[in-house]
């Protein structure tokens, strides 16, 4: 029988190769079709739509980025990572919930694409902020999750910098997986900075709703960028590449005693 904690590890293991098969996706199309990357997010589905069995995928993506966000979510709310209480450990924290919203719009693009292949799903994003403008304070909250998305920016770089995250990965993962970690992360720190400002602009600088930015559409805005450009969507291809050995060797933390509130397995 399958127990509680076995079925958050795969969930999440479903998450990094999901996420993976994104970033992989999304470097490619980025580096050999500009045509796609201009489409945003939209052309990063639609790519995969036309995979042998791409609704399927899809389908899968949809879960798997789900059970990342969700995960995601767990770190400001349980600190399953064990970042700590104090400034930068919040900083962390919060930066892992900016990118658990970010998934949880690209979760929400390709059940878009999976379930009505009539229609694109890269506004999905900008309704989302359009309905949280909506609201008294709205423009506050946008503020503050694109300060998260800073964050995050800032988290990535570290780990590009530092490479804390073998830490979190298996001793017998393949031997270039720091290198590529590196790669990725501080390319992933340049499109976290696009979103991030995307977001701030929306709500404190009142940008509107229509200029957020997701994944895609981020790469997208870096197009005219030239040499910026290349090297961002071939970190993001090797990122891609990085996340498939997370799938397989990131060390998960276990759900406790009760079921919820996961601890970190070292």
């Amino acid at each position: 029988m399958v127990d509680k904690s076995e079925k958050f590890n795969w969930l999440v293991r479903l998450g990094y190769f999901s996420r993976a098969l994104l970033y992989t996706v999304l470097g490619l199309i980025a580096l050999t079709s500009a045509g796609e990357i201009s489409k945003g997010t939209d052309g990063i589905f639609r790519a995969i739509e036309g995979f042998p069995a791409g609704t399927a995928i899809l389908w899968l993506m949809v879960l798997g980025m789900l059970g990342y966000a969700l995960f995601r979510f767990c770190s400001p709310l349980f600190d399953i990572e064990n970042e700590g209480s104090d400034a930068l450990g919040w900083g962390k924290r919060l930066g892992h919930a900016g990118s658990a919203v970010g998934h949880l719009a690209l979760a929400y693009s390709a059940y878009k694409f999976a379930t009505d292949k009539s229609s694109g799903s890269g506004g999905g994003a900008q309704e989302a902020a359009a309905g949280v403008l909506s609201f008294e304070l709205g423009g506050i909250v946008l503020g503050i999750l694109g300060i998260a998305f800073f964050l995050a920016a800032a988290n990535q770089g570290k780990k590009a910098y530092t490479a804390s995250f073998m830490n979190r990965i298996a001793g017998d993962a393949p031997s270039q997986t720091k290198l590529a970690g590196r790669i990725g992360y501080a390319a992933r720190a340049v499109v976290f900075l696009v979103i991030g400002w995307s977001v701030f602009s929306a709500g404190f600088l009142s940008g509107g709703s229509e200029q957020i930015k997701t994944l895609g559409d981020a790469v997208a805005s870096l197009a005219g960028e030239g040499i910026i450009f290349t090297l961002t969507a071939l970190g993001l291809l090797i990122f891609g590449l990085f996340s498939f050995v997370l799938a397989r060797y990131r060390i998960i933390p276990d759900l406790g005693d009760d079921g919820r509130i996961p601890s970190f397995r070292a």
